[in-house]
This record gives structure tokens, sequence and C-alpha cells, in this order.
């Protein structure tokens, strides 16, 4: 704790102040919308759901009846076999990757990936290797030399940290030549790509070269909870062996409600053209005021500035923040030391204005 204080790294709970929203993954703006909040409501009694938890975990008392109706309804809009529903992406990624790779398997997975697929990993019992950033020249080396072993390859379609997507088209032909199996971690992307939201897997076609898919519901969405997508066999053995579903109390019937209040909404939802159009006036902006050399190409809702040092990344979030914008700073150890960021999150309900705004005073910032 010292240390971190002393390199100015000290994380703490602070309360949300009243700024321009630059910083949540609410994308689409669900997270706030009363229509999501009523009709995930008025299902729970129009459908007899009264009680306010699940009263155990889905092996023992937790499996009510709204995570069939769920799981079915989240399969059918990801085109894949079987959904199985857990409490957080977090939850997710560690009961995967804690159970599904055995000793003798080995998992290569992106340098850059999530902390809960690291998590989840180190209970693995598989060999683990990582590979540079989206460089599928490094990634081909490293199958061919685990070649005659169960491989699986492991990478987000876009990247928490940096806004950006490998090419998963080329990825899904290299799983395809040397039979490794494939898993993304679509998070970011649901909501934000597709022709309904489903993600950017689905978008290229390539759901059925995936082994599995992890659909977060706390960010597009805008509500609680996580899938891994998958066969009805992935789902079985999850069933019985993913201790982070086994062995947690069930999410309570109003998490669900909202999920599929969030999904019939997600299909035909103006928000997504709003945050598409947002998402390409802030590259435009970008290219304006002459700062696109310091941030990370993206085509997301996601949009990172490297400023390096956590003291002078911390002190610019400071001073946006005094001027009404709410962008946070992402420090070392989450980033490497010297690739601190301002993290720039994207939404539907952000404006022109806003946008123009929080950059324009950003260049200013940056001025020595």
């Amino acid at each position: 704790m010292a240390q971190r204080e002393q390199e100015n790294a000290l994380r703490t709970l602070r309360k949300p102040t009243p700024t321009v929203d630059f910083s949540s993954n609410d994308y689409l703006g669900f997270g706030a919308d009363r229509s999501i909040f009523d009709a995930a409501h008025n299902y729970l009694l129009e459908h007899g759901f009264t009680q306010n938890g699940s009263t155990g975990s889905r092996l023992i008392s937790g499996n009510h009846g709204l995570y069939v109706v769920v799981e079915e309804m989240v399969a059918k809009f990801h085109n894949t076999e079987s959904a199985l529903i857990f409490n957080s992406g977090y939850d997710a990624n560690v009961g995967f990757f804690s159970s599904v790779s055995q000793k003798g398997d080995v998992v290569l997975y992106d340098e850059y990936i999530h902390a809960s697929i690291r998590d989840g990993l180190r209970l693995s019992n598989a060999a683990t290797y990582k590979f540079p950033h989206n460089d599928l020249e490094a990634l081909e080396a490293l199958v061919k030399r685990h070649e005659g072993k169960e491989v699986y390859i492991v990478t987000e379609s876009v990247f928490s940290m940096d806004g950006d997507s490998p090419n998963l088209q080329l990825m899904s032909e290299l799983c395809n030549k040397y039979g490794c199996r494939l898993v993304i971690d679509e998070a970011h992307a649901i909501g934000v790509f597709g022709q309904k939201g489903e993600g950017l897997v689905q978008s290229l076609e390539l759901e059925n070269s995936v082994f599995a898919r992890i659909a977060t519901f706390g960010k597009g969405p805008g509500c609680h909870g996580a899938a891994v997508l998958g066969s009805q066999q992935l789902k079985d053995y999850l069933v019985n062996f993913a201790r982070s579903l086994i062995y947690t109390t069930a999410l309570p019937p109003h998490s669900l409600s909202t999920i599929l209040a969030a999904y019939s909404r997600l299909e035909n939802a103006p928000e997504r053209e709003m945050l598409a159009a947002n998402i390409l006036f802030f590259r435009a902006e970008l290219q304006r005021l002459g700062l696109t050399d310091i941030f990370i190409e993206s085509h997301s809702a996601i949009h990172c500035a490297v400023v390096p040092g956590n003291e002078r990344v911390r002190s610019i979030a400071a001073a946006l923040a005094g001027k009404g914008f709410g962008v946070k700073a992402i420090l070392s150890p989450t980033v490497p030391a010297g690739s601190e960021r301002l993290r720039f999150c994207l939404h539907s309900y952000n404006t022109e204005r806003e946008i123009t705004g929080v950059l324009g005073t950003l260049k200013q910032l940056l001025q020595p």
C-alpha cells in the first residue's frame, strides 16, 4: 500500500460526480433507461415473480424459471446452440478458463487480455503462453511450436484498455488451419457492433468458427451478468465443473428480467445508430484538432489517449473533471508503466458539442 501511494497509483472508491459522461461502459444509455426498468418490473408482476432473491445456487434452489427463458432468448439472439448465464463477466471468465482447458492442453492468449481471463487461467492446469498484442505472425509461430496438443487461442473482440480489435477473420482461419479452439470475449462489442447489436463475431459471420464466446451484459445492454455462448455439451460441462457457477448464489429474478428487457430493446434500438454517429464524429474531431498521434486507433466506443506517467495522467483527468468532463485515467499497474492513458468512452447520449468540448480542452491541457 505504501508503494502504491508513493507511485501515485493507490486505488480508492469515490462517489460519482456530476460531469459529462465519458467514462462509463453504458454505451447505449440502457443503464438508466426508464422503459427497460418498467418492462423488467412489469414482466415480473405479469409472470408471478415476487421474490427478492434466488435463495441459493443454481444447483440447489436458485435455478428459477426465468433462467430457462432468458438463456434460450440469449442463445437465439446470438445464433448459438446454448447460453449459460453467470453472475458477472468476471465470474464467467474465471469459471470458463479455470475448468475447460486440461493438464497437457495449451492456452495462447493476447498479452492485453482482461484480468478476469488471466485469473481464470491461473487456476487452470493447462500451460499458458501470451503472444504480442494482435500479432498473428507471432501467434502462428507459437501454434506451430505446440502442434499435436489441444490448443486454445484467446482474445477479445474489442480490447477494454485500447478499444482496438484483432483481425478475427484471419485468426479464425488460423484456428481452422491448425485445429485450435478459438475463444473470444465480446464484453465491449455487445450492443455496439452488428445489425442488431449482437457483437463483432456475428457481424463477421464467424459464430460457427468459434468454440466459445463470453457475452457480458453490463456494458452495451446496461444491466448485469454474462453468458458463455457455445455448444450444449460445453454448457453441460460448465454446469458440472465451473466453480464460479456452482458455488455462488444465483442471480435473482429481477436481474434476469432486466436482461430480457434490455435484449428485447436492443434489436431495434435507435441508440445504436446514435452511438455509431458519435464514434465517427469523435474520430473526425481527432483529425481536425491534430490529436491522432496520441490516440490508439479504434473504431469502437473506447478511445484512449496515451499520456505516460501516473501523476501526469491523473492531473489531466482532474483538470478535465474541473471543466465538467468525466474522463477516466487508467494508471499502471492496470496498464504497463509508460502507457498510462486517458480512456474516453463514447455513448449514444453524448452530443457533438460535448465531444468537441472535451477534445478541445484536452488539447489545451496537453500544451507545454
